[in-house]
Formats: structure tokens, sequence, C-alpha cells
């Protein structure tokens, strides 16, 4: 399984790197924002990508978007790591595409529980 994870804190892709791995992911790729995810993502297939919202130079449901509209993509769990917590947000996630929608700060057994669930339905 490929992983993709798109986030600007060099901290919280540290955090998910190290959180997937110990859940058995080993194969996960790093992005700084959604221009390098979205570069990253046609240069490979990735089987779940993760990705924040709030990102300078493309956030995250711009990133979400434009993935959809990729075929290799339309069907890839996408999953939404985010301080954002609102409704409308939500609702704008799922618009653009997102397959689930996880709150920061995240548990690591939790982020495990839905990268599988997800993984297991695809």
């Amino acid at each position: 399984m490929k992983l993709l994870i798109v986030d600007d804190s060099t901290m919280l892709r540290d955090m998910l790197s190290y959180a997937l791995n110990e859940g058995g992911y080993n194969d996960v790729v790093e992005a700084v924002d959604g221009v390098d995810g979205l570069e990253k993502a046609n240069s490979t297939q990735y089987d779940l990508i993760i990705t924040d919202i709030n990102m300078p130079n493309m956030d995250g449901l711009t990133f979400v978007g434009e993935l959809r509209k990729l075929s290799q993509y339309s069907k890839t769990p996408i999953l939404v790591l985010t301080t954002e917590r609102s409704d409308e947000m939500k609702t704008k996630g799922k618009a653009a595409g997102a397959t689930g929608w996880i709150v920061k700060p995240f548990v690591p057994d939790q982020l495990l529980k839905a990268v599988n669930i997800v993984l297991t339905k695809k």
C-alpha cells in the first residue's frame, strides 16, 4: 500500500509517518502542500491520501477536488486531517470528494482505524 501525506507542517508529517509506519504502512510519501501533492499524485499511484485543509499554495479542498478530476483517483480514499471542525467545512470537504474527516490533534490508534476501514472498503 502506497500512502501520500499532504501537510505543510513538518512535525505533523513526521508524526503521521511514524504512526502509519507503526501500523504497518511503510510506503509513505510526504508532500508540503496541495501543489506538491498533486505533482506526486500525478507521478505515482497512491492507495490512500491524507491531507490537511489549511495550506499555502493550494489548500486541501482544492487539492481534493483536483485529485477527483483525475480518473486514477476517482475511487481512491482521501482522508482530511485538519483543525477544521465545523459542519460547513465538513460539507465542503465531502462535496470536494473527501472520503472521511479526522480532527487534529489525532490519536494514532483512531487514525489507523480510519485508514484500515477506508482501505478495506476500497
